[in-house]
């Protein structure tokens, strides 16, 4: 699932809902659409759950802690500097 589907969902779940009048004999559309809309949102909620999951986790395994260096510099204190 990610977050376009759950859009889709949505979108398609609210025209049902509000946008159509229409009964079939064994269906209201209206409640397909409220199902539609609430599975629409679900979708989006479980597809930034598992984003959030992957990048915490991306960034725990990337960090690799580097040795400490020393830089030594020669610096001649003799010379006349003019």
């Amino acid at each position: 699932m990610s977050i376009g589907l759950g859009v889709f969902l949505m979108a398609l779940g609210l025209i049902l809902a509000l946008g159509v009048r229409d009964r079939l004999s064994d269906f209201d559309l209206s409640v397909i659409g409220w199902v539609l809309t609430g599975v629409g949102a679900l979708a989006i909620v479980v597809s930034m759950m598992v984003a959030s999951m992957r990048t915490r986790r991306a960034h725990t395994t990337e960090y690799v802690e580097r040795p400490r260096t020393r830089e030594y510099v020669e610096r001649r204190d003799d010379i006349d500097p003019l």
